[in-house]
């Protein structure tokens, strides 16, 4: 696919994905869902063992384009969710690598909620989330009614997406939306140094607790402990097992093959 909304970069193991309509502060098109749910797909193909999401520009995503609707007279809201964003969504869920949301900028509306999807979220400082929906009479949706009373509990997910105020990146770490927050100077060294260490790391091994960790959430406690057993049973037949464990006894780094 030639990328017209995004680029994509695979480079020492690392795929990056930049927004890049940044003259739009990267809201999202139907091509550019379509762009980043075929480069979500794509890049475990090339090689990459850890998948980076960012932004162009000062912005990482300000949701939905709503010019990209200005011929329709009644946008079909419910066949955009299910066709367009329910895949994206998913592809990033489901991605066999570990995903990081390097945001940069302001994450709004649909645009937060693509940050969130993520396994983590490493935000600037100076950025925020919004649940802005409720300003154009919508609710949120790209996920957000699942992951926010997951990751900062009903009251807030509540407020968040009833009053539509920004959540700084320092109070979204606070609530435990987001991994972290750093300083906007520190900001592009410290998601490429976590990225690279997620790139040489033990790769079916994060792709397990992907697994584990996701489905805690529907399972109770007998069913969860036979996902574990069955995952790490798996990640026990790998050669970076094998590999850590000879590490540990030589008492060297391991170097991981991602196998």
């Amino acid at each position: 696919m030639d990328y017209t909304t995004i680029t994509l970069q695979i480079r020492d193991a690392i795929a990056v994905i930049t927004l890049n309509r940044p003259d739009k502060y990267n809201a999202l098109t139907g091509q550019m869902r379509a762009e980043l749910t075929h480069a979500v797909r794509h890049a475990p193909q090339e090689g990459a063992r850890v998948l980076v999401m960012t932004g162009a520009g000062k912005a990482f995503c300000s949701g939905q384009d709503l010019g990209d609707r200005a011929n329709a007279a009644n946008p079909d809201l419910e066949r955009t969710l299910r066709e367009e964003y329910a895949p994206l969504i998913l592809a990033i869920t489901d991605c066999p690598l570990p995903v990081i949301a390097a945001v940069n900028g302001p994450a709004a509306g649909a645009g937060a909620n693509l940050a969130l999807a993520a396994d983590v979220v490493i935000a600037a400082e100076s950025a925020y989330f919004l649940q802005a929906f409720t300003r154009i009479g919508l609710i949120p949706d790209a996920g957000g009614t699942w992951v926010l009373p997951r990751q900062a509990g009903f009251a807030r997910a509540m407020g968040a997406s009833l009053f539509a105020e920004k959540i700084p990146a320092r109070q979204a770490e606070a609530w435990g939306m987001i991994w972290e927050a750093v300083e906007d100077d520190a900001f592009d060294s410290h998601w490429k140094s976590r990225a690279a260490q997620l790139a040489q790391g033990p790769t079916e091994a994060y792709k397990a607790v992907k697994a584990a960790i996701r489905q805690s959430f529907e399972n109770d406690l007998e069913t969860q402990l036979s996902v574990e057993a069955r995952l790490q049973g798996g990640c026990g037949k790998t050669r970076d097992f094998q590999e850590g464990v000879l590490a540990f006894l030589e008492k060297r780094p391991a170097t991981f093959e991602g196998r």
